[in-house]
């Protein structure tokens, strides 16, 4: 998926998640309904995760310097953890906070029919956004057979971060539909409270589901399976090469893969046989997979037997 593609499933979802949150504010303070004021807080918080979500990707595309020689792609990464802190401790701490307020203190709705409107509203732009994302993300599903495989293998966290929001988003405006219609249909305010503390908990979940796929990458992962299986088949075919060792790779960014690998040619070849043996596999690495970006290649033997102390 490339980086444009990226961007335009952030805005899309950023556009829809504004506007919604401008009305389910309206609604929420003329209805009074505390599990819609839960959603409008969680679309508000999902809007400011796609502010940090570009940032995160503009500054990812900075040039390597002297400090950092690897470039600053994983700083996507570091935008993305706090995006999952922001939604556990502001979405969820808020909606949890809010709910247990109209347990204890309950307080009948104003006027449900407008809630019933924003609801809908928000359930189609909330889908639209949903469905965008999916099917960029499905076109990377070429590594992997299963959605959810796909979804732990994912290397870049602002598409599957915008679909993890806009399904829980999905999945909390039918709790906030549902704790509105109970509490009107039974005149039981407390139940608006009761929908308002399991958005706050939903949206807990999310954060931790979100913030355990970012930690690997933050912490310095290794590529795809698939993507050093296709490595090993690369290096393996040349035919200078005698032995090859395991590849080393680790993720600098969603398209950025750093790879160390140490290699045994045959007896054969001289330094400048080597040398053009070397220059050949990493061209043809590249062209197998683009997103490496950094090799570094040892020709030394993997056999030898180690020195005596």
């Amino acid at each position: 998926m490339s980086s444009g593609n990226s961007k335009f499933v952030v805005y899309a979802a950023l556009a829809g998640n504004l506007a919604i949150a401008a009305s389910k504010f309206v609604v929420a303070a003329i209805s009074g309904s505390s599990s819609l004021f839960s959603e409008a807080i969680h679309s508000t918080i999902d809007t400011a995760n796609q502010g940090l979500m570009l940032l995160g990707m503009k500054r990812a595309e900075k040039q390597a310097d002297e400090q950092h020689p690897f470039g600053y792609g994983r700083e996507i990464y570091f935008w993305s953890f706090c995006v999952s802190i922001l939604i556990f401790g502001v979405g969820g701490g808020l909606s949890i906070w809010q709910g247990i307020h109209q347990i204890r203190a309950p307080e009948a709705l104003e006027s449900a029919k407008w809630a019933y409107i924003v609801l809908a509203i928000a359930f189609v732009f909330e889908g639209a956004s949903w469905l965008i994302g999916v099917r960029e993300f499905r076109q990377r599903r070429r590594y992997s057979k299963s959605f959810w495989e796909q979804f732990k293998r994912s290397k870049d966290p602002t598409v599957f971060t915008v679909i993890l929001e806009d399904s829980s988003d999905l999945i909390g405006l039918f709790i906030a539909f549902c704790g509105v219609w109970s509490s009107h249909h039974w005149q039981m305010p407390m139940l608006d409270g009761v929908a308002s503390v399991l958005i706050g908990l939903l949206l807990v979940g999310v954060a931790y589901i979100l913030a355990n796929e970012v930690m690997g990458l933050l912490l310095g992962e290794a590529a795809d399976p698939a993507v050093i299986d296709q490595i090993r088949s690369v290096v393996s075919s040349d035919p200078s090469v005698e032995i090859a060792g395991d590849p080393i790779t680790m993720q600098l960014g969603p398209h950025q893969i750093l790879l160390n690998i140490e290699l045994q040619f045959h007896a054969g070849l001289d330094r400048d046989g080597i040398e053009d043996a070397i220059a050949r596999i990493k061209a043809e690495i590249r062209n197998a997979v683009p997103d490496v970006t950094r090799i570094f290649i040892a020709a030394e033997s993997l056999n030898r037997k180690p020195e005596a102390a």
